[in-house]
Order: C-alpha cells, then sequence, then structure tokens
C-alpha cells in the first residue's frame, strides 16, 4: 500500500479543518506545508521536538495546577495532556511502521 504525500497531507488538513476552532492555527500544519526537498531526518527530527515540547508544555501545566496556580484551568491542562498523549501515540505508530518497513526491506531477497 503506498500513500502519497500530497494525499496525506490534504486528508490531514482535512480533518485538522474538522477539529480545531477556527481562530487557532497549529505550528505542525505549516512544518508540514513547508518540507518539499526537506531531508527526512530533518523532518522526523521535528516530529520528535514537537512531540516532546507539546509533553513538556503539559508537564508545566500540570505542576502549575497542582502548586495552586489560579491562571491554569483543570480544562487547559486535561487538553494539554490529551494533546501530547495523541501526539506520542501517534509518533509510536510512525515508528511502528517504520521498524515494519525497514524489516521487510531487510528480507527482500537481493
Amino acid at each position: 500500500m503506498q500513500i502519497g504525500a500530497n494525499s496525506l497531507l490534504q486528508e490531514m488538513q482535512s480533518l485538522s479543518g474538522e477539529i480545531k476552532p477556527s481562530g487557532m492555527s497549529t505550528g505542525i500544519t505549516q512544518q508540514v506545508n513547508n518540507t518539499s526537498g526537506s531531508d527526512f531526518g530533518q523532518l522526523l527530527s521535528q516530529a520528535v521536538g514537537n512531540v516532546n515540547q507539546l509533553q513538556a508544555n503539559s508537564s508545566s501545566l500540570a505542576t502549575r495546577l497542582d502548586m495552586g496556580d489560579t491562571t491554569v484551568t483543570l480544562s487547559e491542562t486535561v487538553i494539554a495532556r490529551e494533546k501530547a498523549s495523541v501526539a506520542f501515540e501517534a509518533t509510536v505508530q510512525v515508528r511502528n511502521k517504520l521498524v515494519e518497513a525497514y524489516k521487510e526491506i531487510m528480507s527482500m531477497p537481493v
């Protein structure tokens, strides 16, 4: 099964339009739009960096909430944690697919 980058990007953008409020813009969509000719390793590194940033933000909000910061709400914290969780799960699934593809290529006869 082959998935083209353009069709995948279009699908992601259509899903993004369905779930995000009209005033928000995500850095991930902007990064995907600017990836023509980019190195795969660099793209992977950026994606892992984004996941790390989401997890750090989630952790920071949770700590601030625990410490009694009145500017942080429970809903913000839960949303940040869920975003980090979804991003991490997506990263794990991408890793699994890459490992599966690598094993398949390595098992091909020469």
